[in-house]
């Protein structure tokens, strides 16, 4: 969640059948009781096995967060590890399922070690089909803070994503990401999630916001205590078709309630330096994290500097990291969208939000609808769309009559949430083709309408609309009676909307 300017941002579906155990007391964070005992410094001996169906998996990268391995021709491993690494977990490899638990990925184990060893076997099931065609979805910033808020999660995005999945037939490969912000600091509220998640009938894998931190822990280290418990680890990788995917933690706790910024740890970094060492240069490589690694938001905004807690401080080594493949970053927090090229292969989504504004109503502050991303991959290529909360997926603008914006009463605006600049935004008045619409940046008018003003919207009377870059305009003749819209994506896909005097 990235909170607006005016809080001076540091910032039925059958669900009932399904029910899932929590940590006792588990609620708002709490700081843990009595001293802390010293860090065991002591080495452990890991070992184990990755197996299908009693065969051993060659090539197998297993890690515990410090170091990376790969299995042997048997598909043994074996690895030294710091008391203080807390997991044994694999990078699932193509062509096999994702393992999970009622929706969750499980693709780790916890360390019990006794006499200084501890041994993990991991059983996976081979895929039935080839999966270098599958698809992904990324829910962005549930952020429920209320059982209000938990139920209208479950009785729009879920069945919405369901009936989605359901569209691409009963064969099609899906996996979703949930991209933080999973409960707005509430834990009891992860419990709604994880329903919300196995209701949907896909795999999904978790990365950690800033709302779903430990708010009192004293150090960053102890800031993800609950989510660990919950999901496992916050940095990690795995396969499927041709495309190896990284979940990485970017927020930095400070050690003051809802304070953090932007920023990898050198244990994340190292780590991923030896993950993507086992991919091949050239590969698709996505990254998904909560903060963005950048977005535009302090140029909208005329502001100096970017914000501390709005994008990645260090994201420079990350993109060096990424260098010798195409890459995508998927983001979230923002509660706006935006999708922008930061190097000629990178490709970043920073992601509309499945609750828009804060469950205030049907978009977010930027105009784009409540909703999610959908993306198809094909060996290594990637296209995608946002799908907005209860429309078809064919709804990509929105066309506001004159006089909806006060600054341009006779003009026609319109907002293309998803666009980016190998978009092409074309009007035409009475049938006529009038050629490229305008780019003008600025506010869009749902948003001032819902959310302007330090009264609306009234359940959270701090929101306020921001600055987009995907605003268009331009200004009809005084006798048109229609304008109509047409966008072309990046894909070659063509949407439309029209405006009638």
């Amino acid at each position: 969640m990235l909170q607006q300017p005016r809080r001076s941002f540091l910032k039925s579906i059958g669900l009932a059948s399904l029910s899932f155990t929590l940590t006792p007391g588990l609620t708002l964070a709490r700081p843990a009781a009595g001293p802390t005992a010293a860090p065991d410094l002591s080495l452990h001996q890991l070992s184990g096995r990755v197996h299908a169906g009693g065969q051993g998996l060659a090539g197998v990268a297993v890690t515990d967060g410090v170091s990376v391995v790969v299995t042997d021709s048997k598909g043994n491993y074996a690895l030294t590890s710091p008391a203080t690494a807390e997991f044994v977990y694999l990078s699932v490899p193509r062509g096999y399922a994702i393992p999970h638990e009622q929706g969750v990925a499980r693709f780790y184990r916890r360390k019990a070690a006794a006499k200084g060893r501890f041994r993990a076997d991991f059983e996976l099931t081979k895929l039935a089909q080839d999966d270098t065609r599958h698809n992904f979805i990324v829910w962005a910033d549930p952020q429920m803070i209320s059982k209000a808020d938990a139920q209208e999660f479950k009785a729009t995005a879920v069945p919405d994503t369901q009936q989605l999945v359901a569209s691409y037939g009963k064969d099609a490969l899906f996996h979703g990401i949930g991209c933080g912000d999973l409960v707005w600091d509430h834990f009891e509220l992860f419990e709604d999630y994880q329903q919300g998640v196995a209701a949907t009938g896909i795999p999904f894998f978790q990365v950690i916001g800033n709302h779903d931190m430990d708010l009192t822990a004293r150090t960053d280290e102890g800031s993800s205590a609950t989510f660990r418990k919950l999901f496992g680890p916050t940095y990690y990788s795995f396969n499927r078709g041709a495309v190896h995917y990284v979940v990485l933690d970017d927020v930095f706790f400070i050690g003051a309630a809802k304070k953090y910024i932007g920023y990898l740890t050198e244990q994340q970094l190292s780590w991923l330096e030896q993950d993507l060492a086992l991919v091949p240069k050239g590969s698709t490589v996505v990254v998904s994290l909560h903060i963005p690694a950048y977005t535009r938001q302090h140029l909208r905004d005329k502001q100096k500097e970017e914000s501390m807690g709005g994008v990645v401080s260090n994201r420079k080594e990350l993109y060096r990291l990424l260098e010798p493949f195409t890459a995508h970053i998927m983001s979230g927090h923002t509660h706006f969208n935006e999708v922008l090229q930061t190097a000629p292969n990178v490709t970043e989504h920073v992601h509309g939000t499945v609750c828009g504004a804060w469950w205030t109503g049907p978009i977010c502050t930027d105009g784009t609808p409540g909703g999610y991303g959908v993306y198809e991959v094909d060996g290594g290529d990637v296209k995608w769309y946002y799908k907005a909360l209860g429309h078809d997926r064919s709804h990509q603008l929105r066309v506001y009559p004159k006089g909806s914006l006060p600054t341009q009463p006779a003009d026609v605006v319109v907002n293309v949430w998803n666009w980016d600049p190998q978009w092409k935004v074309t009007w035409f008045e009475d049938g006529v083709s009038k050629g490229p619409m305008p780019q003008r940046p600025g506010l869009d008018p749902l948003a001032v309408q819902l959310h302007a003003g330090p009264q609306l919207p009234a359940k959270h009377k701090w929101v306020e609309p921001t600055a987009t870059d995907h605003l268009f305009a331009a200004t009809p003749s005084p006798q048109a009676r229609e304008v109509r819209v047409e966008v072309t994506d990046r894909f070659g896909q063509t949407y439309s909307e029209r405006w009638t005097a």
